[in-house]
């Protein structure tokens, strides 16, 4: 838990809540913290250094080797193939998508024209900006449009711009959280996200659909809408059945054209006026702390955040 990026202090709350949830009589659980300034493992208040030329610790003079990794690093570098990558030269097994998925999947870039070329779900107009002089490549989308980080989640440096004038610090704002950027044409309409899993057996679990719904002045689920209470979550969503059997199809479908593993979550926006789907985004680490999304959808199919978790590691050790 921990990485690099904006959501870093989210990622340690995810930890915290999946090292709660752990058969820890089944299982010996290390807490080990990402940060750049160096990797550690924590223990009661203390911390002790992770020799990641193996990814061991010593504990007590004895050298730990690690069965599995439970990764829970949003953002860099455990969302994007970093961690699954090093992970996959020392051989050490771990619960989410493998490297080529994640590293495809973080780059919205990227995997919106893979996404747009299954022709399952269509998919925003959108300009990658790698530096300022791109500008002109976001001409041809009119305006309202969302500045994002082309890299990057929990909608951290994300605007909705509206006006000509807004449109470069939004971009500016972005490029401070990542090297590219992605100007999205905005698609009005209500949000949905749907998880899926698929168990150690081959069974695949689609679980019901959330609606986000902004509350309190916010327009979309932007940072303080996650994670400071500015949204209603409705698990499972209210709204017609064939709404969501059809995200639950789609999702279900990306799982396996994307190559998925693990817990992974699907984002869209259902254009209510052109009774469209549009893709958003894949989370292939979502959040599990309490108010996470995927845990609730999980409990709304008869399964703990406890089950759940289990689940993944007898997955990813399978």
């Amino acid at each position: 838990m921990g990485g690099f990026s904006g959501e870093h202090d989210i990622s340690i709350a995810s930890g915290n809540q999946v090292y709660g949830q752990l058969d820890h009589n089944k299982y010996n659980v290390y807490k080990i913290v990402i940060d750049r300034e160096g990797w550690y493992w924590e223990q009661e208040g203390e911390h002790r250094p992770v020799d990641r030329g193996n990814f061991t610790v010593d504990d007590n003079g004895q050298t730990i080797h690690f069965d599995l990794a439970f990764i829970i690093v949003h953002g860099n570098p455990g969302e994007n193939g970093v961690l699954q990558g090093y992970f996959d030269m020392l051989g050490v097994r771990y619960t989410t998508c493998g490297f080529y998925t994640s590293a495809l999947t973080f780059q919205k870039g990227y995997c919106n024209p893979v996404v747009k070329s299954f022709g399952i779900v269509k998919v925003a107009e959108s300009a990658l900006l790698y530096s300022m002089d791109d500008i002109a490549k976001t001409k041809s989308i009119k305006l309202p449009v969302f500045v994002k980080p082309a890299a990057g989640g929990s909608s951290v440096a994300t605007t909705k711009v509206k006006t000509q004038e807004q449109l470069l610090p939004a971009i500016r704002e972005a490029f401070t959280e990542d090297h590219a950027v992605l100007v999205e044409e905005c698609i009005n309409g209500r949000e949905f996200d749907c998880g899926v899993f698929r168990k150690a057996d081959g069974e695949k679990l689609v679980f019901p659909i959330t609606e986000i719904i902004p509350k309190g002045g916010h327009e979309f689920f932007d940072y303080e809408a996650k994670y400071q209470g500015f949204s209603n979550e409705v698990t499972p969503a209210e709204c017609p059945e064939s709404i969501s059997k059809h995200i639950q199809e789609v999702s279900s479908k990306l799982y396996d054209l994307l190559g998925c593993k693990g817990i992974v979550r699907f984002d869209y926006i259902h254009d209510t006026a052109k009774d469209e789907l549009f893709f958003l985004e894949v989370n292939t680490i979502p959040g599990q702390s309490a108010e996470s999304i995927v845990p609730k959808q999980a409990k709304a199919m008869g399964i703990s955040p406890a089950e759940l978790y289990e689940m993944s590691i007898q997955a990813a050790l399978a």
